[in-house]
């Protein structure tokens, strides 16, 4: 068999893989979205759920979800920026360097159930931040702090050398270069990061079952003063999230429509995802342009 064979071969194998995995993808997606969509509606996605009732709807969960991302987010994106521009442009080579990073791979392939019980072992009882979004944030922050040091690192080398060196050679400083130089032109590879990482913590539940925890007050929404338990700014109230009321509907459900609750609720978190993503996208591409000046 000559390699020409061998070569279309091989090809035609790895696109029919390829096609086999989209469609299964896509049929997954269609699924759900086929019978979650005909449940979504504006009350539906402001109302609260109801017990024992028909009728309830995700609007405290939804909320609690981008509250929760926005606490992540405000930890995790200056600790990872931080983390990622000293292990490319201060950390020497060395054990220790390689050490870190080994411990930023390992970190970034723990089960969410892991760092869920290292949450309510820790952050919970030890520090005594109980069932909130505060433990929560800080559970969630475990995960992205890998990803959010790689994505840094990736951008910071895919600066051409010679700028820096340029910056360098007009006599600034070394932070003044990555602040200046560097930090922008790696913007759209961190921005894009630090979205598809939003979207990783908006679909999360096993970590926040032992963290933020199960269930949620009555919330007041005319209340903003953030240390009233019942305010939804509180950090520190226990608050079930999308991913988690999902898994809490279809696991012990007892409202007659659960099911389409469940499926409406799949839907809303499978498009707030999808969103994430194409925004990434978008935004990646608009920052590219912007700061190498490509068409």
């Amino acid at each position: 068999m000559s390699a020409k064979t061998v070569d279309k071969i091989a090809t035609a194998v790895i696109v029919a893989l390829a096609g086999l995995i989209v469609l299964i993808m896509a049929g997954l997606l269609g699924f759900i979205l086929v019978r979650g969509l005909g449940h979504i509606s504006f009350d539906f996605l402001t109302s609260p759920p109801e017990t024992i009732k028909e009728g309830g709807g995700i609007g405290p969960q939804l909320f609690n979800s981008l509250f929760l991302l926005v606490l992540t987010m405000i930890i995790t994106v200056p600790l990872g920026i931080g983390a990622g521009i000293y292990m490319s442009e201060y950390a020497k080579p060395g054990k220790i360097t390689d050490f870190i990073r080994l411990i930023v791979e390992v970190l970034s392939s723990f089960p969410s159930i892991v760092v869920g019980l290292f949450g309510l072992l820790v952050l919970v009882n030890v520090f005594g931040f109980g069932f909130s979004l505060f433990s929560g944030a800080l559970a969630l922050t475990i995960f992205n702090l890998p990803l959010m040091v790689r994505i840094t690192e990736q951008g910071l080398a895919s600066v051409p050398q010679a700028q820096k060196e340029a910056s360098l050679a007009l006599g600034l400083s070394k932070w003044k270069t990555i602040q200046s130089v560097m930090l922008p032109i790696a913007t759209p590879i961190i921005l894009t990061g630090t979205i598809l990482a939003a979207g990783r913590v908006f679909g999360e539940a096993a970590a926040l079952l032992f963290t933020a925890g199960m269930s949620s007050p009555r919330l007041d929404f005319s209340n903003w003063n953030p240390l009233s338990p019942t305010s939804p700014l509180n950090p520190f109230r226990p608050a079930e999230t999308l991913a988690v009321h999902i898994w809490k509907i279809n696991s012990e459900g007892l409202a007659p429509d659960a099911p389409e609750i469940a499926a409406g609720a799949s839907a809303v978190l499978i498009l707030t995802v999808l969103a994430f993503n194409l925004l990434a996208r978008w935004l990646g591409r608009v920052m590219l342009k912007k700061f190498t000046a490509t068409k």
